[in-house]
């Protein structure tokens, strides 16, 4: 039961950020979001295509593919080189990185902005509302490896 709350936690955040990313790539100007470019001004970027690929890809294809990886748990030596949590399947620790490669999007949004809007303390508790979900006994259990 505990699991599947993480499954739909990272179900909407894989899918709003596909969604957002999607908008940005096709849309690098901002239009379709009424973001004015002036918004990058303090930023490295001059259009919203890379951060828009970069939101889709690492917040978006990557919780994605972690929800069918906490499902089926597959082997993969790749993501095991990666994995810090070496008595955890990788795809529960993939799930906690993810936490914090949302925490630190928005950080980096919001430096650049210069700006927090309340979608940034949203998706700041979603990143921890992750983290929590992920670090309960239950969860925990059910993705340690047998040894």
């Amino acid at each position: 039961m505990k699991r599947n709350i993480l499954l739909i936690l990272l179900a909407y955040l894989g899918l709003s950020a596909v969604f957002g990313g999607l908008v940005l790539i096709i849309s690098p100007s901002g239009k379709l979001f009424g973001m004015p470019l002036s918004l990058l001004d303090n930023s490295p970027f001059n259009s919203f295509l890379l951060p828009g690929i970069i939101l889709f890809t690492v917040l978006g294809i990557i919780p994605v593919i972690l929800i069918v990886a906490l499902l089926k748990k597959p082997v993969s030596k790749l993501a095991e080189l990666f994995n810090f949590y070496k008595d955890m399947h990788w795809s529960w620790t993939f799930s906690i990185y993810t936490s914090f490669a949302l925490i630190i999007w928005i950080q980096v949004e919001m430096f650049f902005l210069n700006t927090v809007h309340w979608l940034h303390t949203f998706y700041m508790f979603y990143a921890i509302a992750i983290i929590f979900v992920a670090l309960l006994p239950q969860v925990r259990n059910r993705y340690k490896k047998e040894t």
